[in-house]
């Protein structure tokens, strides 16, 4: 079983910063992909970035030059820096991975919450 465990979460005034962080456990043999997600209540869970073994990183449009994703690949690890943040980016935050076991598998993270609020 591989587990996701995100921290980093919390309350940031418009315009500040805060990072995310998710440590991937368990048993595995690589990890292909790691990204953040987010949701609010009532609509579906979007992609925020996503970067893969390669290195290579995808951006919702919304955040775009304001938040960037990197990795710690000794430590399984993907960080999501979120800067100049907006209210609008207020959501509950999923770390997510694909990892290679027995077979290519998707996990979740439990989520960590994000309030951006004077």
């Amino acid at each position: 079983q591989v587990q996701l465990v995100e921290s980093g979460g919390g309350l940031v005034q418009p315009g500040g910063s805060l990072t995310l962080s998710c440590a991937a456990s368990g048993f595995f043999s690589s990890i292909n992909v790691m990204g953040w997600y987010r949701q609010v209540p009532e609509k579906e869970r979007e992609l925020v970035a996503r970067i893969n073994r390669g290195g290579t990183t995808n951006y919702a449009d919304s955040v775009k030059g304001r938040f960037t994703i990197s990795t710690d690949n000794a430590k399984n690890t993907v960080f999501l820096q979120m800067n100049s943040m907006k209210p609008e980016d207020t959501a509950m935050y999923y770390c997510h991975a694909r990892v290679q076991t027995h077979t290519m598998s998707s996990y979740w993270g439990q989520g960590t919450q994000v309030t951006v609020s004077s």
